[in-house]
């Protein structure tokens, strides 16, 4: 209800009232708890001032319960009922008004509780009004006209015995209205929160932790693009961006540093001529102490700062002082989707107010535990965030700033040699500046104690278990639900490889619009015609190779394997499957395989060129008989040996019978047609089988034309290097990816008489606004596609792409042979009333399948190549397996 809302209901007569009006100032999430003896008016000023629904009486409550809103036998459950939807209430962020007489102190201290508990403020509005105007009021009830007048007596007692004491009981405001004409003439306004700017949307940019660097503050606002407004001594006293942006600093602005004083100056300047904003940190709290007089001991850099204070006037300190004390625990912008505060802040605690809520965003929490340095364990509250909102604070000094649940620390001790970080917002770009010198030796080393850093810590159960919440940086949040994550967790527990050696899992993919032409379900026009509207001209098609997709780990030595992802004496790389399995049950073939690609990434010279010492591959197995063997034995083999076994057979009888003149010509022809396609079933198949142990035998040559030769006879189709040292490389142009993996192809050494391990991928370019280049890339797929070749990728050249709104546009699409398409849809799917049928496939959660599990790829190797931790890592790796687990057409 708005106040022009509350004013139009404070009469029903119309009529003005009596006197000045006067406000009544209410938090607009808090807990207004009316006080007044029976017949005060306290419904009816309620009423007047409130939604229905806002407002609980207790006497609709003994109502609720008894069915006799009089019967104070009932009052114990009716107060059970009110706190209990009190409780929902608040919880919900709801203002709340209870409407009971609450002169006695018991009843006002759960009240206040109740509010304690949900961080809320506790306002209390007292209506004193005369006993005989209550006396009057209740004998014109017919419900309360026998009411004896001691009751009535017994609260005007209690309410003078309370008046004095409210705001001791825990009351943050009191409004007390004695008579009818101040209670008439009041009206209820309701304010914002201190902390509520939701109004305020930006853009921002939010600076972490100062601690005295004056100078790194003036570089980093320099490099925000912040012009300086000084004072006659040349002193920083304002800094304005021309596009209109606003700083908010996260706190610590004071101690150890320096020039605490100037960066105050500055800071005070901005945030008093509208061009800042800034919560205050821990260290602003025990200065803002010491400058009242308390006593507090001088240690953490606070001796510094006094030293420094006392070189300017009283004016200067007492501005500091009411700075600091004007400053607010944490703010909401942005519509909600930004909390910035010191320490962090759960969700639970977004936008209320409280002792509780201002101490963990001061200071966050602990285990009650300390480190080898004596200093107090953090307790990781951001890895259990979940919430909606980006929470951006400081506190803990972290040597970068990484994201963790849509969470990030901007602490990166620049006063203990670091960096000094801001957050461009809503761009969440990092803009740093490195410290100009170790300005205050820290009691331990400049090392992660922040969720995400350096350090990090073992995966843990917890970290993959139940529902999930993914903060990505290319699609936001995303979820994983519980179901999906157990099973997840089922073959990851049982099935998968070393999960050091498991940085990353590929997104499945999603197949191209479904064809209109004449005996086709996929086909090349419709990949090229979905880019097209997406506003993508360049594409890549790049043929689809006849395997399994394969994910390549490659070291340049176990030192590297084991310093990088802390694996033990053994293993220099991995090569697993899509969901996490190795591929060979024999670590021997392994490394082999990896041995070889080290060898090739060595010849080709890709470890100088791309400056690293490990590489991450995406790759095609081959054969698909490899890994399919159960597959192909028990489904694709058995259709193909049954068709062998009845179609010669029936097709001799029916030839038989037409040749005594009995007339089964239509029939003869169905069969011969079926006949045929249970051939071209076979055909397809074992196209993609051939042996690896060099015996000769059917299906020994692979599909280049090379004898197999024992191990030799596997193939690697490389088609991106995903991530290197420091890099993830996903965003390289797919022509420059095809140029790397052409010379390593090249520089693979086959064995004497043996083909090599290593492949090549064909490819063509195609504009997809040229009806030339269009045709000329649909007749390249139907070359690829005759002799029975899968198909083609069809992908964009410029990698990473969004589309004009914004969203990420499809990697990459299949486009699969007709012939291929055989071995997943049927023998006999090409026939029309088949294919018919066919069309009618629905893509679209395949394809939101495909973007989601994409964009948990990419955040997984960009976290990687910034040397997270371990579990931040798998922890969109398991997402992406757990997607996996969603049901969808596995045909697609």
């Amino acid at each position: 209800m708005s106040d022009t809302d509350r004013t139009r209901r404070r009469h029903d007569d119309g009529s003005a009232a009596p006197g000045p009006r006067r406000e009544l100032p209410v938090p607009d999430l808090s807990l207004v708890v009316l006080i007044g003896a029976t017949g005060s008016g306290k419904s009816t000023f309620a009423a007047r001032n409130f939604r229905p629904t806002e407002v609980l009486s207790s006497d609709v409550c003994r109502g609720l319960v008894s069915d006799d809103e009089n019967d104070q036998a009932a009052s114990g459950d009716a107060f059970d009922v009110l706190h209990y939807i009190a409780g929902k209430r608040l919880a919900a962020g709801r203002l709340t008004v209870v409407d009971a007489t609450n002169v006695q102190s018991a009843a006002r201290t759960q009240l206040v509780e109740l509010a304690r508990e949900h961080d809320v403020l506790p306002v209390a509005v007292v209506l004193d009004m005369p006993e005989a105007l209550c006396a009057e009021r209740n004998a014109a009830r017919s419900d309360r006209a026998g009411l004896p007048r001691r009751v009535i007596q017994r609260h005007q007692r209690e309410l003078r015995r309370s008046l004095r004491h409210l705001e001791r009981e825990g009351f943050r405001k009191v409004h007390v209205l004695r008579g009818p004409e101040e209670a008439e003439a009041a009206q209820v306004v309701t304010e914002r929160r201190f902390n509520d700017l939701r109004h305020l949307t930006g853009p921002f940019d939010i600076i972490g932790d100062i601690h005295g660097c004056r100078a790194e503050l003036e570089s980093l606002l320099t490099a925000l693009g912040y012009a300086f407004a000084r004072d006659a001594s040349g002193r920083a006293v304002d800094a304005v961006h021309p596009e209109g942006r606003t700083a908010v600093f996260v706190g610590d602005l004071v101690d150890r540093g320096p020039d605490s004083p100037g960066v105050l100056r500055l800071v005070m300047g901005m945030v008093a001529a509208g061009h800042a904003l800034c919560v205050p940190g821990n260290h602003e709290n025990k200065l803002g102490r010491y400058l009242k007089g308390r006593t507090v001991r001088p240690t953490h850099g606070l001796a510094e700062t006094i030293e420094q204070l006392d070189k300017e006037d009283d004016a200067f300190r007492s501005e500091v002082a009411a700075f600091i004390q004007g400053l607010v625990s944490h703010y909401v912008l942005d519509g909600g989707d930004l909390v910035v505060c010191h320490a962090g802040l759960p969700e639970k605690y977004h936008g209320r107010t409280s002792g509780r809520v201002r101490s963990f965003a001061l200071y966050g929490d602990t285990t009650g535990e300390t480190d080898e340095f004596g200093l107090p364990v953090r307790y990781p509250w951001a890895e259990e965030y979940r919430g909606r909102a980006a929470v951006v604070y400081g506190h803990t000094p972290t040597p970068r700033a990484d994201w963790l649940n849509n969470t990030l620390c901007l602490d990166t001790g620049c006063v203990f040699g670091g960096a000094m970080t801001a957050l461009r917002w809503p761009e969440r770009e990092l803009v740093d500046v490195a410290a100009e010198r170790v300005w205050y030796e820290p009691v331990k080393p400049l090392a992660s104690e922040a969720p995400g850093g350096a350090d990090g810590r073992p995966l843990d159960l917890g970290d993959v278990a139940g529902r999930r919440v993914v903060e990505t940086r290319h699609m936001g949040r995303l979820a994983v639900k519980e179901e999906n994550a157990a099973a997840a967790l089922e073959v990851m527990s049982r099935f998968a490889v070393d999960p050091r050696l498991l940085p990353y899992l590929p997104p499945t993919m999603a197949p191209c619009a479904t064809s209109k032409e004449d005996g086709y379900l996929e086909h090349p026009a419709e990949a090229f015609a979905a880019y097209r509207a997406d506003g993508v001209r360049e594409v890549v098609c790049e043929e689809k190779h006849m395997g399994s997709r394969a994910v390549v780990l490659v070291c340049r030595d176990g030192n590297v394997a084991r310093e990088r992802f802390g694996v033990p004496e053994g293993p220099s790389g991995a090569l697993y499957t899509r969901t996490g399995r190795p591929f060979f049950d024999d670590p021997r073939t392994t490394d082999a395989l990896v041995g070889r690609l080290r060898d090739a990434v060595e010849k080709a010279g890709l470890w100088a060129e791309l400056d690293t010492d490990w590489l991450l591959l995406d790759a095609e197995l081959m054969p698909w008989s490899l890994k399919a063997t159960g597959l192909l034995r028990k489904q694709y083999a058995a259709v193909g040996a049954a068709s062998a076994g009845v179609f010669p057979g029936a097709l001799g009888a029916l030839e038989a019978a037409a040749g005594r003149g009995v007339d089964v010509t239509a029939l003869l022809a169905r069969q011969q047609g079926r006949a045929a396609d249970a051939a071209a079933f076979t055909a397809a198949y074992r196209r993609y089988c051939w042996r690896v142990d060099g015996t000769a035998g059917p299906g020994a040559q692979d599909p280049s034309g090379a004898v197999a030769q024992g191990p030799s006879g596997i193939r690697l189709a490389p088609f991106q290097i995903l991530a290197v040292r420091g890099r993830s490389l996903t965003d390289v142009p797919h022509t420059a990816q095809l140029a790397w993996l052409d010379r390593l192809v090249a520089a693979d050494a086959a064995p004497e008489g043996g083909s090599g391990l290593l492949t090549a991928t064909r490819r063509l370019l195609v504009d997809t606004e040229d009806a030339a280049s269009v045709a000329a890339g649909t007749d390249w797929w139907l070359g690829l596609t005759a002799d029975g070749g899968e198909g083609m990728v069809v992908k964009p050249v410029q990698a990473r792409l969004r589309g004009a709104d914004g969203r990420l546009v499809q990697p990459g699409v299949k486009c699969r042979g007709r012939e291929y398409l055989r071995i997943v849809y049927g023998p006999e799917y090409t026939r029309p009333e088949n294919l018919s049928r066919l069309r009618a496939r629905h893509l679209g959660h395949k394809r939101s399948l495909a973007l989601r599990e994409y964009a948990l790829g990419l955040e997984a190797l960009d976290r990687l190549a910034d040397g997270e931790p371990l579990w931040r890592v798998h922890e969109a790796v398991f997402a992406v397996l757990a997607l996996e687990s969603e049901p969808v057409d596995p045909r697609l």
